[in-house]
């Protein structure tokens, strides 16, 4: 049975549909199990933002064996009616929440010492 993650208290800014969709463009082969850790969500909420977006258009996956190939689509423009009349996607959404492969891999910036 999944351990269900401790609940989280309080609102955030960004929703479930957009850190799954988040974890998938960082790795377009994820685990919906460690989606689920990551997100820290049940793998059945995982699925069914999947099946969410998929069935939207957002999102689309091809089976491998045992494991999915997923496929966003970054044209699609976001749903709700203020970013979708500012013609914003999911491009622009995810370049927001996913970090770069080279922002990855670069040594964290030194912090510079206070002169006071």
């Amino acid at each position: 049975m999944d351990a269900v993650p401790p609940p989280h208290t309080g609102w955030t800014f960004v929703t479930n549909h957009a850190r799954v969709l988040a974890a998938i463009a960082d790795d377009h082969h994820v685990r919906v199990r460690d989606i689920a850790a990551h997100c820290r969500l049940t793998e059945r909420a995982v699925q069914k933002i999947i099946a969410d977006l998929e069935r939207d258009g957002y999102l689309s996956h091809t089976r491998d064996g045992r494991s999915n190939t997923y496929e966003i689509d970054p044209s699609r423009v976001l749903r709700h009616p203020v970013e979708a009349g500012l013609g914003l996607t999911v491009a622009s959404l995810l370049s927001l929440l996913v970090q770069d492969e080279a922002d990855r891999t670069a040594p964290a910036p030194r912090s510079h010492p206070s002169t006071a």
